[in-house]
């Protein structure tokens, strides 16, 4: 066998090898396997210190008739749509890698557009991106996922385990991109003329804003359609936007040539006989229905408003915190900086929690989340920020960054682990409610007021974790169960107790089918 490649059994007839083909691999294949990972998450790194730099400053430097949030709400409802029609098709037909270079590509115009921002430009921009997103998102999990199975298995190792580890490293890389693309804006803003309006006084305060009777309107009291007379709010000149934008395209260009040049494609690790959907020869409208099965399954229904939560949470910190906190009192040139906290804090935190998930469990860790939005969004409530009092917002941007990694690590890795059989419509379904969310807190952003956002952010977390609590009960009991129906001798199984433990969701074929070979 050459390489330590993949050996395909072609004797089982042609209709059950697409099945079922063994996946031979060497034990050395798992450096090759890491090799993967870290391609697809430095790519997904590059691309993202694009999308996020520029999605962070739409609120302040398009906020001209809500321009800015209007095209994000328009990217986010694209998703929607695109969750729902088309990731197993995309990924069906082009496989996975080629899956992500095309997708990854429909950024590009998105970006470009900033160099001449209007509605009849942004917006079919962000539809674009909001369509290629959904396939992007549902080819990198499904990419992690399998890949996490044959580590295992080489391993000798826990797959749930490995899978969350894998996506912690990823959403590691994934997070600092939200640091270089604020680096990036916040660099270019500061050293133009934007940002030396505010006046550094000799105790190194910023001196403008002392008595600015603006300030009693940002915070929680902040509200779009009455802050146009704040000069922090003002749009940087167009000379320093082009020069992000030039450099964050650049960044999407990169990012496509990252995956077409060094990344493996899944066809290596048994990308057609997945015990999935995508193994079988089967209708675009039956793949289209499997989104929607999805949605019957108990759990599914469940961890919808926890997911909501997460799109929710993320809008908040990237539309509202940077407009009505940070733009408000600051100015527009801070905001890179107070989100490159968020970002670093994200970071650490994806990594510390995917690897501490082994040793303390999910729950805690997402109790932990909980208390910590929470408390945050109770805070916000009543803090008054102001710009004698910088330390603040790092502060709690920071804290925003530990809940995000919670979501981000604990809430994937528990789709990937309850529905492993179909992994697809899962994580279809994961970016569809996460969507979901952000779209209402950007349909919304320009006519609430931050306190009702805030209002609304902290019932949504409380509703979501009453869904998550009963889905690790429902866990509970099921494990229980069917551990007791494994210890039942086979010919003395019942039909219902066969039926029960060949329809675990969290059964895989894929884990039988890996042979490892010492060669």
């Amino acid at each position: 066998m050459h390489g330590g490649g993949l050996d395909t059994d072609k004797h089982n007839g042609a209709d059950s090898a697409s099945l079922r083909e063994k996946v031979q691999l060497r034990r050395g294949e798992k450096w090759r396997i890491l090799k993967n990972i870290i391609t697809v998450s430095v790519a997904f790194m590059v691309q993202f210190t694009a999308f996020q730099g520029t999605a962070n400053l739409q609120s302040s430097i398009n906020a001209k008739e809500g321009l800015g949030t209007v095209s994000l709400s328009a990217i986010y409802a694209a998703l929607v749509v695109s969750c729902i029609f088309l990731p197993t098709l995309v990924i069906r037909k082009l496989t996975v890698k080629w899956t992500l270079c095309v997708s990854m590509l429909c950024y590009a115009p998105y970006i470009a557009s900033q160099f001449y921002p209007k509605f009849y430009t942004l917006i079919p921009a962000g539809i674009l991106l909001g369509l290629g997103a959904a396939p992007m998102w549902a080819s990198k999990a499904t990419y992690l996922t399998q890949l996490g199975q044959v580590y295992a298995k080489l391993t000798d190792q826990s797959v749930e385990a490995i899978i969350v580890r894998f996506f912690g490293f990823f959403f590691l890389a994934w997070q600092t991109a939200e640091l270089w693309g604020n680096l990036i804006s916040s660099l270019v803003l500061s050293s133009g003329a934007h940002g030396a309006a505010a006046a550094v006084d000799e105790n190194g305060t910023i001196s403008s804003h002392h008595s600015d009777p603006n300030l009693d309107s940002c915070g929680a009291n902040f509200c779009v359609v009455e802050t146009s007379d704040n000069a922090n709010l003002q749009r940087p000149p167009d000379s320093e936007i082009f020069e992000i934008s030039a450099i964050y395209l650049s960044c999407i260009i990169a990012a496509v040539i990252i995956v077409a040049v060094f990344l493996d494609p899944l066809s290596r690790y048994g990308e057609r006989r997945r015990g999935s959907i995508s193994a079988t020869e089967i209708s675009g409208m039956q793949l289209l229905s499997a989104t929607f099965k999805q949605l019957k399954k108990a759990n599914q229904q469940l961890l919808i408003l926890i997911t909501v939560f997460i799109g929710m949470e993320q809008a908040f910190i990237g539309a509202d915190f940077t407009q009505a906190y940070v733009s408000c009192a600051l100015g527009i040139h801070q905001i890179g900086y107070v989100m490159i906290c968020f970002g670093v804090v994200n970071a650490i935190c994806s990594i510390i929690f995917g690897s501490a998930m082994k040793y303390i469990g999910r729950v805690v860790i997402i109790i932990l989340g909980a208390i910590v939005h929470g408390g945050c969004i109770i805070y916000l409530l009543y803090w008054r920020p102001h710009p004698d009092h910088p330390i603040v917002f790092f502060v709690l941007s920071g804290l925003w960054g530990i809940g995000d990694a919670v979501w981000q690590t604990q809430i994937n890795g528990l789709y990937g682990a309850l529905f492993r059989r179909n992994k697809e419509a899962a994580f279809s379904n994961y970016r569809l409610w996460e969507s979901v969310g952000f779209v209402v807190a950007y349909a919304y952003s320009t006519n609430l007021c931050a306190r009702m956002k805030l209002y609304l952010l902290f019932g949504v977390l409380v509703c979501g974790m009453i869904g998550y609590t009963i889905v690790e009960i429902r866990q509970l009991k099921k494990e229980k169960r069917l551990k007791q129906l494994e210890e039942i001798p086979k010919q003395q199984q019942t039909d219902a107790d066969r039926k029960a433990i060949e329809e675990d969701d969290e059964k895989d074929e894929l884990e039988e089918d890996i042979v490892v070979t010492h060669l």
